[in-house]
């Protein structure tokens, strides 16, 4: 091979040195580091003040925890949820789609009872459904008092509390559907019934499930309100025990654990129906 055919060959690179390669250091986030140290040590002193405060008489707390009036209580407290929940969204997604039909007097009807019961708390509307009999002394010539019983009375008034909420979370929910895709649906010649039931509704979901699992769980702290209307919710029920024997703070911490417990619960429900709905949006929760 001649010299001027050797001079045409490119000369092979060296092969980089990787001791000369600058290292990448993670930076140092020592103040995220000394806040989080803090706060673990402010956790540890309140979980351990709670736990070695004598004044919770934590012995009593286990005695009374499964006591057959905390549990009947625990159980009106929950079924009061349910049917309050249930209701509430029957109520609101009626009052939604009346909001949102072309209808004028519809929609203000709608918005004025969301606005109406919104702005009404929930424990002044208990005592004015409480008091009925004042205003109404006889319906269907049946005496108020007897007619609208305390349970009674807390369903009626939660429910129609719920209500106007409810209408708020369908109704954003619905609009939250992209219109496109009722569109789509009416050009398939898809039916009126079977757009909602395949189309908006599943689509739907994804911004209702979030809210309306936050309403859940303040429904069911919210039914402590019950108590000053003499319904034998769990808060009163223990109420009855601490009157009795004036043990106020271990009885309290009865219903606070139970309501923690059943709210955890529902948080990780609702954590499932979320993951649920959110499938194939890329959303991992």
């Amino acid at each position: 091979m001649s010299s001027d055919t050797l001079a045409t060959v490119p000369a092979v690179p060296d092969a980089p040195d990787h001791a000369d390669t600058p290292r990448i250091v993670p930076r140092r986030r020592l103040g995220q580091w000394t806040a989080a140290a803090v706060v673990l040590v402010l956790l540890a002193l309140a979980v351990n003040s709670v736990l070695r405060n004598d004044a919770f008489q934590w012995a009593v707390v286990a005695d009374y925890f499964t006591t057959d009036s905390v549990l009947r209580g625990l159980w009106l407290t929950l079924w009061l949820t349910a049917v309050v929940m249930g209701l509430g969204f029957v109520l609101g997604t009626l009052l939604a789609a009346a909001r949102l039909s072309a209808n004028p007097v519809l929609r203000a009807v709608s918005w004025g009872y969301v606005w109406l019961f919104r702005s009404i708390p929930i424990l002044v509307q208990l005592l004015l459904w409480f008091n009925i009999g004042a205003l109404y002394p006889q319906v269907f010539g049946v005496k108020t008092v007897n007619l609208l019983t305390p349970v009674a009375v807390a369903i009626i008034g939660l429910t129609l509390h719920e209500a106007a909420y409810a209408a708020e979370v369908v109704r954003g929910g619905i609009l939250s559907v992209d219109r496109g895709q009722v569109e789509a649906a009416q050009a398939l010649g898809l039916s009126r019934w079977r757009r909602w039931r395949r189309i908006v509704l599943p689509q739907a979901m994804r911004s209702i499930v979030p809210p309306a699992g936050n309403m859940l769980i303040g429904t069911l702290k919210g039914t402590s309100v019950v108590s000053v209307i003499a319904v034998q919710d769990l808060l009163f029920s223990v109420q009855l025990v601490y009157h009795r024997t004036y043990q106020v703070i271990p009885l309290l911490m009865v219903a606070t654990v139970w309501y923690t417990v059943v709210t955890s619960v529902l948080g990780v429900g609702q954590y499932y129906v979320e993951k649920h709905y959110a499938r194939g949006t890329g959303d991992r929760r």
